[in-house]
């Protein structure tokens, strides 16, 4: 019996034992006691009761979801603070029977009288603590207030403007634009379009996702960038209204050659924009409207064209672009109950463009006019979005089920007239283009809480067509090539899959993910084309990624990275029609063009102190069928055709360092340096249009890069000042280089009426330096061309919350 008894004994002390854990896991979730909204990047800290010394400390994610591991069981303090928040103080008591302890939601008061002090206060880093995205507030960019969407983001670190005028990521301009974390047509599938006619005044903030994970769509080499749209979710009736106005083009940068139309000059530019929502109990509607009109020069480009026969073509482009897009974003939330939401959204866009120029063609000397072109184009873009979306929230904090479609029109209306004045005669050519586009998306997303992490896995479905339709109108001995005219449909099927998972614990974090995507397209060709005929491609691939990251302490982070990635061509990059926006320097789409895959390694860390932060990455990027336009002509003609290719192998090397540091409550510096490595292999290529021929190229390198310097300056008064100078060495493109190029912004704003309203001045490009300069060889030419275009404007508004 006594042996029994102590057996007994040892038995409960080993059950005691072994339930009594060493370490527990504190999580839960905050949110805005008014709008029910969560809170990202709160300051959470526990802290012990008897002594309140500092046990341990985080901040919320995007889901406001805050976790604090490796807690001993002991009697807490929970403190949680927050700008503009009234810091809220819980009493925590972590015992010795469960491992993991949900803390639930918790609410947060706002601090009505502090947020007039929100301004001065600072800024939240933008590089996450997972140094996989960086995130920007679109009001913190004081230089580029009333201007367009692209404007602002050339400012942003890492991010430049190509010589065509698309945004580049790390050298790279196979960017994904999505809008609130959506592809839609408004802003391109694959590609992107129409940013600079998206006004900044609609857009709340701007996320750059340099390696996205495989819950995001495969395409995209460079990365994504989020455009986050303005919405407000308070209670009570209020918004926001604005008007922006300005003047471009002050001055010419360069005289035009004789005997064509005037440069536009003092081009007005206006924005007005109005914000409004209301929220009531278990309904919340918003609306934004905003107006962008401009007028431009949207190009006044020299080229002089030298052929190896001895001849040599002067030319010069001027294009005076007015410009008015209305963009219109609606919609409700329907907050069912705590456990499910239904968002109904739309978004409408129509843009009128209006191009009216000159193209003069001259000898080597200017001393005879051997052609000139002179164009109208009338366009009008019409973009129809409409999402809804449920998502389910389970009773375990965290757990969520995501289920959405969303459905967009995209119209292209094109009108081109040309009139083509020859020496010996005149005539008149015009052609239409109609292209629509029907994009139905559908997905299914599921998040699941883990002890260490969790998993996120999903579905979804795209089905994509667009019906084009060319039709040229030739003239007395019209240049066009009225036979590659007609008819062509895309057609693109798309179903994917994915895995992520997250783990964490107190000094390593690893995201691994799998995305497989099954891919259809055809394009159907008008049978009667002179060079082209009905082409496709299906593919089925895998798309993993991983990051691994080690936490040496709360300020020190060390991160590796992989994905792999493709470049699907987008439906204008293969289309069949040649576009004479420029009369002898013709571009083409290729039907036979195939998709770039890309391997991208990276190797980042990040510092964190009191008063900054140091970010810096590695990268490496390897692509295979590299897409890209090579210029070609064919014998006995002038003409150089600009026809889509794959290239074969390219490589991509670099290094990013962001360094920003606070001088006080006063001031804010950052510094944005990025240097790679563009390496393209040699490749010969077999161009069909418009007759058979082969370019060859010989392997090309440079060093390139950007610097950006940028401060932000609180005065007295309420007054911040923004400074920002951006320098773009000279870079590699295909067949040739882009020169070196310079420019300096400057901005000033002032908060009013105890920071409802807010008044601002900026000019862009203050010293008027900025121009594009190319150099191109191909097989029996070379050009060298510069674009003065305008890049000086000055901006004058105001913007008042209700």
């Amino acid at each position: 019996m006594k042996k029994l008894n102590i057996l007994i004994l040892l038995l409960s002390t080993s059950i005691l034992s072994f339930s009594q854990v060493k370490n527990v896991t504190l999580s839960g979730v905050l949110k805005d006691k008014a709008s029910k909204n969560n809170l990202s990047y709160v300051n959470v800290v526990l802290k012990l009761e008897r002594d309140s010394s500092f046990v341990s400390g985080t901040v919320t994610d995007d889901e406001g979801r805050y976790t604090l591991g490796n807690v001993k069981p002991d009697n807490y303090i929970l403190e949680i603070s927050f700008v503009g928040y009234r810091t809220h103080r819980t009493f925590v008591v972590v015992g010795r029977l469960s491992e993991f302890l949900d803390l639930g939601i918790m609410e947060l008061e706002e601090d009505v009288t502090s947020l007039d002090e929100i301004i001065v206060t600072g800024t939240q880093d933008a590089v996450a603590e997972t140094l996989d995205k960086k995130t920007f507030s679109v009001a913190d960019n004081v230089n580029q207030s009333g201007g367009s969407l692209m404007q602002v983001m050339q400012n942003l670190p890492g991010v430049t403007l190509s010589d065509d005028g698309k945004v580049r990521l790390r050298g790279s301009d196979k960017v994904v634009v999505l809008i609130d974390g959506k592809q839609t047509a408004l802003t391109g599938f694959g590609n992107q379009r129409a940013l600079d006619n998206i006004p900044a005044s609609a857009i709340e903030r701007i996320e750059v996702i340099n390696n996205p994970s495989a819950k995001y769509d495969a395409n995209g080499n460079a990365g994504i960038i989020n455009i986050i749209y303005k919405k407000e979710v308070q209670e009570g009736f209020n918004g926001k209204v604005g008007m922006a106005a300005g003047l471009g083009a002050l001055w010419v940068k360069k005289e035009s050659y004789p005997n064509i139309r005037p440069q536009y000059q003092a081009t007005p530019k206006l924005n007005p924009s109005i914000s409004i929502n209301y929220r009531k109990k278990k309904l919340n509607l918003f609306l934004q409207v905003d107006d962008l009109y401009t007028k431009t020069l949207n190009k006044n480009e020299f080229v002089d064209r030298y052929y190896d026969n001895g001849d040599t073509i002067r030319q010069q482009t001027v294009r005076n672009r007015t410009t008015n897009i209305v963009t219109g974003k609606g919609g409700f939330d329907w907050y069912i109950n705590d456990n499910n939401t239904i968002t109904v959204s739309g978004l409408f866009s129509s843009e009128k463009i209006l191009d009216e120029g000159d193209e003069p063609f001259f000898n080597a000397d200017l001393s005879e006019r051997l052609r000139l072109w002179s164009f109208l184009e009338d366009e009008l873009k019409t973009t129809v979005t409409e999402i809804a979306t449920w998502q389910h929230k389970f009773k375990q904090p965290g757990r969520l089920l995501n289920v959405g479609f969303n459905y967009t029109f995209h119209r292209e209306d094109e009108k081109y007239f040309f009139t083509n004045v020859m020496p010996t005669y005149t005539g008149q050519d015009s052609f239409k283009l109609i292209s629509d586009e029907h994009v139905g998306d559908f997905n299914i997303d599921y998040v699941q809480p883990l002890k260490y992490g969790r998993f996120e896995t999903g579905i979804k479905f795209r089905n994509r067509y667009i019906p084009t339709n060319m039709l040229f109108i030739p003239g007395l001995n019209s240049p066009l090539d009225v036979d590659a005219g007609g008819w062509a449909n895309y057609s693109e099927v798309i179903p994917a899959i994915y895995g992520n998972y997250l783990f964490e614990n107190k000094n390593f974090e690893v995201e691994a993910g799998l995305r497989v995507e099954y891919v259809d397209i055809y394009y159907e060709v008008n049978p009667d084309h002179n060079t082209y005929k009905s082409d496709g491609y299906n593919y089925t691939q895998p798309f993993p990624n991983l990051r691994l990251a080690y936490k040496l302490n709360d300020n020190n982070t060390f991160s590796v990275f992989y994905n792999r990635r493709v470049d699907r061509p987008n439906e204008v990059d293969i289309r069949i029609f040649p576009k004479y926006d420029d009369a002898e320097i013709i571009k083409v789409g290729n039907p036979g063009l195939r998709p770039q895959f890309t391997n991208s390694f990276e190797l980042g860390y990040k510092a964190n102190w009191s008063e900054g932060y140091l970010y810096s990455a590695l990268y490496h990027k390897r692509m295979e069928a590299t897409i890209t336009r090579i210029g070609s002509i064919v014998p006995g003609s002038t003409l150089i055709y600009n026809i889509f290719q794959n290239a074969g192998r390219s490589y991509s090397s670099g290094i990013e360092v962001i360094l920003s540091q606070n001088a006080g409550k006063w001031a804010t510096l950052s510094l944005n340096l990025n240097g790679y490595q563009n390496i393209i292999e040699p490749f010969s290529v077999v161009n069909l249009y418009p007759r058979e021929n082969t370019f060859s190229a010989a392997r090309q390198e440079i060093f390139s890069g950007n610097v950006k310097l940028n401060g932000l300056f609180h005065l007295p008064g309420k007054y911040d000042v923004q400074l920002t100078s951006v320098y773009m060495a000279p870079d590699v493109v295909p067949q040739g280089k882009i020169y070196s190029r310079f420019y300096i912004d400057l901005g000033v704003k002032k908060s009013l009426e105890k920071g409802k309203g807010e008044v601002f001045l900026n000019a862009t490009d203050i010293a008027n330096t900025l121009r594009i300069k190319r150099e191109v060889k191909g097989d029996g030419f070379n050009y060298v061309s510069t674009d003065y275009y305008e890049t000086q404007v000055v901006r004058l508004g105001y913007t008042y919350k209700f």
